[in-house]
Parts: structure tokens; C-alpha cells; sequence
């Protein structure tokens, strides 16, 4: 699957961060380029909670933004 703009909302802004939720059918959203069309507001250590697979065998995980260059979104578990 792909990513879903809509699917993506804003949770709070704190010290020069965002923490943002995201819910998606997608088992898994650390694959390359998944959240390259949200680039232009995604930023380096913003923190994403995601619900994953929603429709299987549903999961909520921690994510940071790691990268952001060139329009390309990389990001990781946070831990």
C-alpha cells in the first residue's frame, strides 16, 4: 500500500518538535519512500505513534523521523 495524507494528524507541538499519529491497513511503513509525499512537513526528530495493519493483526509503534533530505523521509523505532 501506499501512504494516506489524510491518515497523518498532528498530536501536539513541543520544543521544537512535532509528535504526530498515523493509522494505516499497511503492516509496514519503514520501507523506503513511504512518507516521502509528507516531506515538506515531516522533520528530523519528530516522533510518530503508529497504528499499523488495522485490518489484520492490528500494532502501535514508536517512530522518529531520522532523515529528511531531498524530499526523502527516513525513519526508525524509536527505543
Amino acid at each position: 500500500m501506499a501512504f494516506t495524507a489524510s491518515d497523518l494528524s498532528v498530536l501536539a507541538y513541543a520544543n521544537n518538535f512535532t509528535l504526530w499519529h498515523y493509522t494505516t491497513i499497511d503492516a509496514s511503513i519503514t520501507t523506503a519512500g513511504y512518507f516521502d509525499k509528507a516531506s515538506d512537513m515531516l522533520r528530523v526528530n519528530d516522533l510518530i505513534i503508529a497504528n499499523v495493519d488495522t485490518d489484520g493483526t492490528p500494532a502501535t509503534t514508536f517512530y522518529v523521523v531520522t532523515a529528511n533530505t531531498g524530499g526523502s523521509v527516513t525513519i526508525a523505532a524509536y527505543v
